[in-house]
């Protein structure tokens, strides 16, 4: 059966600025692009964040509308599957090539600064345009830099967006819209999500600790991961997707995890397999006391307690819209021909559980496993839940 090869990858975040380097920190356990800002919450209370610290491309160049570290990063992720674009639109052209982004914050920083200083000086900044800061700017702007011209949009459900385009994509090419999909998330950090998070009194007061009896909070992150997706024999696919909505509340997921519970097992109904032969869990692993409580109650009743998984949030930091595919992107590298020492990324945390919760396999530093299927969670408001499996077809 022919599947949704994901041919090329392109991401940056708090982990590094390329595969190679995203990759070896991921397997290290590094929180080095974990730092503490001052300048984020309106009480200038310092807070921790992940952050991408490397030179961005400048688009001075570009039309203001264009210019926001939002499309910075994405330009940053795109520059590394450029050449795999260019063949494909050689091969199928430009109109049967789509671009679908998942994004909560776009260039919301920017329309921050705007208003401050339209609040001090009752104008805009010269050049400032709205549309920078719509859903759609990101993709619109992928989609220029590409040079393609299919259908292009952007998805916005919070933490499970990208995730949710993944999906989309996957929809795209089995409808036969498109014959390749330049798919992915990208947000960046703005005051907007991080004083909206500390005011739901869910950012942590230090690093996050996922899964662990001292757990208090995110910490938010920003990045961006781009993959080029097309119809494939070979190569490391998009097999499986789920997706659910409990509904149960505005910000809380249902307590006993019933809609992931849901959108897993459809994710695996989907791919074809059984739970209990997935190798390894990208867990969604907030460190809120809700989501991960929700979460291992979930994986337990799914028969997963066993296999293993690790919170990747604790060295990215939450990256909301991009989260889903940048934790793809972290499957995908795990299956990928960078992974020569079958290493699983590692969950880095306090090593302290919480005895209230279900017992995870959580994954120990240096630990090395043989790995054909994954699970990526994504789990975001309002009831949003996503389930991807990412697995190797020869």
């Amino acid at each position: 059966m022919t599947q949704m090869v994901l041919s090329a990858l392109g991401i940056c975040c708090a982990l590094g600025q390329t595969k190679q380097q995203v990759w070896q920190n991921a397997i290290q356990g590094s929180r080095d692009g974990m730092r503490w800002r001052t300048d984020l919450l309106q009480s200038d209370k310092a807070v921790v964040v992940g952050e991408v610290s490397a030179p961005l491309p400048d688009l001075s160049h570009w039309p203001p509308l264009y210019q926001s570290r939002n499309n910075q990063l994405a330009a940053l992720a795109f520059q590394q599957i450029a050449a795999e674009v260019a063949v494909v639109r050689q091969q199928y052209s430009a109109q049967r090539i789509a671009v679908v982004i998942g994004t909560s914050t776009s260039g919301i920083a920017e329309g921050e600064r705007a208003m401050q200083q339209y609040m001090q000086q009752q104008q805009y900044p010269a050049g400032y345009q709205y549309q920078i800061q719509e859903m759609l700017a990101p993709a619109e702007f992928i989609a220029q830099l590409a040079e393609v011209t299919g259908p292009c949009y952007a998805i916005s459900t919070a933490c499970s967006s990208s995730a949710r385009a993944l999906m989309s994509a996957r929809n795209l090419l089995q409808a036969d819209l498109a014959d390749a999909v330049i798919v992915g998330g990208v947000d960046s950090l703005c005051q907007l999500t991080i004083n909206g998070f500390h005011a739901l009194e869910s950012t942590s007061a230090g690093f996050c600790q996922p899964f662990s009896v001292n757990r208090d909070g995110i910490n938010i992150g920003e990045g961006a991961a781009l993959f080029v997706m097309q119809k494939g024999a070979q190569g490391i696919a998009l097999l499986g997707a789920g997706a659910s909505s409990d509904a149960h509340h505005m910000s809380a997921p249902h307590p006993e995890g019933r809609g992931a519970v849901l959108a897993i097992k459809q994710a695996c109904d989907n791919a074809g397999i059984l739970p209990i032969q997935l190798d390894y869990i990208n867990l969604h692993g907030t460190a809120t006391p809700l989501n991960d409580s929700m979460e291992s109650q979930a994986l337990a009743q799914l028969g997963l307690a066993e296999v293993p998984a690790s919170a990747t949030k604790s060295m990215t930091g939450h990256t909301l819209g991009a989260a889903g595919a940048i934790e793809a992107a972290l499957c995908w590298l795990t299956l990928s021909t960078y992974n020569t020492t079958q290493n699983l990324i590692p969950h880095c945390w306090d090593e302290q559980p919480d005895p209230e919760l279900p017992s995870l396999h959580l994954v120990a530093p240096q630990q090395r496993g043989s790995v054909q299927y994954c699970l990526s969670n994504s789990f975001a408001f309002g009831g949003n839940n996503m389930a991807l499996i990412l697995g190797k077809k020869i």
